[in-house]
Protein backbone atom coordinates (compact mmCIF):
# COMPACT_ATOMS: atom_id res chain seq x y z
CA UNK A 1 0.00 0.00 0.00
CA UNK A 2 2.99 2.64 0.65
CA UNK A 3 6.83 2.61 -0.78
CA UNK A 4 9.21 2.93 1.53
CA UNK A 5 12.56 4.79 0.07
CA UNK A 6 15.50 4.91 2.13
CA UNK A 7 17.97 7.82 1.45
CA UNK A 8 21.26 9.02 3.41
CA UNK A 9 19.37 11.57 5.86
CA UNK A 10 15.97 10.26 5.30
CA UNK A 11 13.07 8.19 4.51
CA UNK A 12 10.11 8.97 2.10
CA UNK A 13 7.07 7.22 2.14
CA UNK A 14 4.47 7.86 -0.69
CA UNK A 15 1.28 5.96 -1.03
CA UNK A 16 -0.48 5.80 -4.69
CA UNK A 17 -4.05 5.37 -3.18
CA UNK A 18 -6.02 5.40 0.42
CA UNK A 19 -4.94 4.65 3.55
CA UNK A 20 -6.31 1.96 4.82
CA UNK A 21 -6.71 1.05 8.80
CA UNK A 22 -4.65 -0.35 10.71
CA UNK A 23 -4.02 -2.26 14.63
CA UNK A 24 -1.20 -0.73 16.24
CA UNK A 25 0.29 -1.92 19.66
CA UNK A 26 3.18 -0.28 20.99
CA UNK A 27 6.44 -1.72 22.80
CA UNK A 28 9.77 -1.54 23.60
CA UNK A 29 12.62 -2.27 20.99
CA UNK A 30 12.04 -3.97 18.86
CA UNK A 31 7.92 -3.91 18.73
CA UNK A 32 6.06 -1.00 17.51
CA UNK A 33 7.88 2.79 18.96
CA UNK A 34 5.74 4.45 21.32
CA UNK A 35 7.80 7.29 19.81
CA UNK A 36 5.63 7.05 16.73
CA UNK A 37 2.74 6.22 18.00
CA UNK A 38 0.86 10.21 17.71
CA UNK A 39 2.36 10.63 13.74
CA UNK A 40 0.02 6.67 13.40
CA UNK A 41 -2.81 8.23 14.77
CA UNK A 42 -2.88 11.33 12.94
CA UNK A 43 -2.43 9.21 9.59
CA UNK A 44 -5.06 6.91 10.97
CA UNK A 45 -7.47 9.82 11.38
CA UNK A 46 -7.04 9.85 7.35
CA UNK A 47 -7.44 6.32 6.31
CA UNK A 48 -10.45 3.84 5.69
CA UNK A 49 -11.84 2.00 8.16
CA UNK A 50 -11.28 2.26 12.04
CA UNK A 51 -7.71 2.00 13.48
CA UNK A 52 -7.26 1.02 16.52
CA UNK A 53 -4.18 1.66 19.19
CA UNK A 54 -2.99 -0.18 22.38
CA UNK A 55 -0.41 2.12 24.32
CA UNK A 56 1.79 -0.10 26.07
CA UNK A 57 4.63 2.29 26.84
CA UNK A 58 3.45 5.68 27.86
CA UNK A 59 0.16 6.17 30.16
CA UNK A 60 0.18 9.85 28.20
CA UNK A 61 0.90 9.21 24.91
CA UNK A 62 -2.78 9.94 23.64
CA UNK A 63 -2.42 13.70 24.45
CA UNK A 64 -2.76 14.60 20.94
CA UNK A 65 -5.87 13.31 20.01
CA UNK A 66 -7.71 16.44 21.52
CA UNK A 67 -5.76 18.55 19.13
CA UNK A 68 -6.49 16.20 16.25
CA UNK A 69 -10.12 16.51 17.25
CA UNK A 70 -10.41 19.86 16.60
CA UNK A 71 -9.50 18.86 12.80
CA UNK A 72 -12.36 16.96 12.58
CA UNK A 73 -10.62 13.66 13.25
CA UNK A 74 -12.72 10.88 14.97
CA UNK A 75 -10.91 9.31 18.21
CA UNK A 76 -12.29 7.30 21.02
CA UNK A 77 -9.95 7.16 23.97
CA UNK A 78 -10.25 4.36 26.06
CA UNK A 79 -7.62 3.63 29.30
CA UNK A 80 -4.74 3.05 27.16
CA UNK A 81 -6.61 2.07 23.93
CA UNK A 82 -7.63 4.42 21.07
CA UNK A 83 -10.28 3.79 18.33
CA UNK A 84 -9.74 5.86 15.39
CA UNK A 85 -12.41 6.17 12.29
CA UNK A 86 -10.43 7.51 9.31
CA UNK A 87 -11.95 11.08 7.41
CA UNK A 88 -10.62 12.37 4.68
CA UNK A 89 -9.79 15.43 4.42
CA UNK A 90 -9.50 16.85 7.78
CA UNK A 91 -10.65 20.24 8.39
CA UNK A 92 -9.19 23.15 9.07
CA UNK A 93 -8.29 25.44 12.09
CA UNK A 94 -5.72 25.96 15.15
CA UNK A 95 -4.18 23.44 17.48
CA UNK A 96 -1.91 23.74 19.95
CA UNK A 97 1.59 21.24 19.85
CA UNK A 98 2.15 20.59 23.58
CA UNK A 99 5.14 17.92 23.23
CA UNK A 100 7.58 17.26 19.85
CA UNK A 101 5.73 13.70 18.75
CA UNK A 102 2.37 15.17 19.30
CA UNK A 103 3.98 18.40 16.95
CA UNK A 104 4.77 15.95 14.47
CA UNK A 105 1.74 14.62 14.28
CA UNK A 106 -0.17 17.94 14.12
CA UNK A 107 2.21 18.81 11.18
CA UNK A 108 1.41 15.22 9.67
CA UNK A 109 -2.64 15.73 9.87
CA UNK A 110 -1.89 19.65 8.57
CA UNK A 111 -0.85 17.86 4.99
CA UNK A 112 -4.62 16.00 5.32
CA UNK A 113 -6.60 18.98 5.61
CA UNK A 114 -8.65 20.85 2.91
CA UNK A 115 -7.92 24.03 4.80
CA UNK A 116 -5.57 26.00 6.56
CA UNK A 117 -4.28 25.16 9.82
CA UNK A 118 -2.55 26.81 12.38
CA UNK A 119 -0.30 24.70 14.36
CA UNK A 120 0.52 26.66 17.52
CA UNK A 121 3.99 25.54 18.63
CA UNK A 122 4.10 28.38 20.71
CA UNK A 123 7.15 26.63 23.23
CA UNK A 124 8.92 25.52 20.76
CA UNK A 125 8.88 21.47 20.36
CA UNK A 126 8.36 21.39 17.04
CA UNK A 127 11.23 23.57 15.69
CA UNK A 128 13.93 22.01 18.37
CA UNK A 129 13.07 18.24 17.72
CA UNK A 130 13.74 18.90 13.63
CA UNK A 131 15.87 20.94 11.78
CA UNK A 132 14.49 22.96 9.37
CA UNK A 133 10.79 21.48 9.19
CA UNK A 134 9.61 24.31 7.39
CA UNK A 135 12.52 23.32 4.12
CA UNK A 136 11.50 19.52 4.35
CA UNK A 137 7.32 20.39 4.12
CA UNK A 138 7.85 23.20 1.67
CA UNK A 139 10.03 20.54 -0.60
CA UNK A 140 7.34 18.09 0.02
CA UNK A 141 4.72 20.95 -1.51
CA UNK A 142 3.43 22.25 1.58
CA UNK A 143 2.18 25.67 2.03
CA UNK A 144 4.30 26.68 4.92
CA UNK A 145 4.52 30.47 6.44
CA UNK A 146 5.68 31.16 10.29
CA UNK A 147 4.47 33.70 12.16
CA UNK A 148 4.40 35.55 15.31
CA UNK A 149 1.38 35.75 17.20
Amino acid sequence: NVTIEEHDDSIRVTANRPLHCANVKTMSYPGFPTDLQPVMMAAASVAEGKSHIRETVFENRFSCAKELRKLGAHIIIEGRNAQIEGRFPLSGGRVYAADLRGGAALVTAALASWQPVTVDDRCGHIQRGYEDICRDLQGAGARVMETED
